[in-house]
């Protein structure tokens, strides 16, 4: 895979997973949305650590976005690192069993729909 080719992989798989976010969203499945929204924005990041790393362009195993961010030599603003954090939170807390149900019980509707927001908002910035 060229790196080009590897680039608008990441931007595709991230776009398909937006929509599934939305949907997901929609059908009030709010753990299950900010997972995937968790990966919009890690997808994205890695387009840009191919972009930004041609002798290296993939990020092996790495799925916290700060650091991604950082080999990916993104420039954030402390709120964007704030909401990076969060979004991490998400990867975790919906993935493993013991943090799940902590996890339900802070999705609600208002909370979920304010980090979709902020997801949208970081996913425009990153593209």
């Amino acid at each position: 895979m060229t790196n080009k080719e590897l680039i608008e992989y990441w931007i595709k798989s991230s776009d398909d997973d937006y929509d599934d976010m939305l949907s997901i969203y929609e059908n009030k499945n709010y753990t299950l949305a900010l997972f995937i929204g968790h990966l919009v924005i890690e997808k994205l990041i890695k387009g840009i650590y191919a972009k930004n790393n041609v002798q290296q362009p993939y990020a092996r195993n790495q799925h916290k976005l700060l650091l991604l961010a950082e080999g990916a030599k993104i420039k954030l603003t402390e709120e964007q690192e704030r909401k990076l954090v969060t979004f991490d939170t998400f990867n975790i807390s919906a993935r493993y069993e013991d943090y799940k149900n902590n996890f339900r019980e802070k999705c609600t509707k208002e909370y979920t729909s304010e980090q979709i927001d902020n997801i949208k908002e970081m996913r425009t910035w990153l593209k």
